[in-house]
């Protein structure tokens, strides 16, 4: 049981310290490693943490995925609160050793809409249904299945990433959003970073209710 929670808080620290350290690189440098670069290592990141640890915890490495997988009766309740502080902490270690090794940066790869709240919060809220669309489609909650689970999953973040990383740095993940606000004390619109991923992620689950009612994610009695 405790690897399940080593393995949540060592695969989110290496994704905010990967991802969101691509982002302060790339504040401190003006540039180098481009747009383009930051979306590809969030996508080649959490693929390698799901290879890394899916088998052991499910790599959530996001409180949205592990409330919908709860959500979705594919995870036990008791347990949320535990991979949640997990994820959390590995997340925030993550950002204070890159505020250490970059004292310079002012954001440490933080979470700032450049569009109003309300049209950040529905672009939150659909990336995040997206992204627990492929992910609930290609795992079986605690274990992920398949080769292409890991290719499926980082393949969307990056694309994502890419796209709409320039008015939303897309988040999708509460743990994401907190742990670089918490160290560079840029608070602003983060409300929107952890609801709205919470709210789309559910509706994925409803949406793989609707459409796989013979074989469903959901506990359909």
């Amino acid at each position: 049981m405790r690897r399940k929670y080593i393995s949540e808080f060592i695969g989110t620290f290496a994704l905010i310290f990967c991802g969101t350290g691509a982002m302060t690189i790339n504040e401190v440098t003006g540039g180098d490693v481009t747009h383009v670069g930051i979306g590809i290592t969030w996508g080649l990141i959490v693929m390698a943490m799901i290879y890394a640890f899916g088998e052991i915890s499910g790599a959530h490495l996001n409180p949205a995925v592990t409330i919908a997988f709860a959500f979705a009766k594919k995870f036990e309740w008791r347990e949320v609160p535990i991979f949640i502080i997990a994820q959390t902490t590995g997340a925030i270690l993550a950002s204070t050793i890159l505020l250490l090794l970059f004292p310079e940066s002012e954001f440490l790869g933080g979470t700032i809409p450049s569009i109003t709240p309300f049209r950040a919060f529905i672009m939150e809220l659909i990336l995040t249904y997206f992204l627990m669309l492929v992910i609930i489609n290609v795992s079986t909650g605690s274990k992920e299945i398949g080769i292409m689970a890991g290719i499926a999953i980082g393949g969307t973040v990056a694309l994502e990433a890419i796209f709409a990383g320039p008015v939303t740095n897309a988040s999708m993940n509460p743990a994401r959003s907190f742990a670089p606000a918490l160290l560079s004390e840029h608070w602003e619109h983060q409300w929107l970073y952890f609801i709205a991923p919470c709210i789309g992620a559910l509706l994925a689950v409803g949406t793989c209710k609707l459409t796989k009612p013979d074989n469903c994610c959901v506990d359909c009695s």
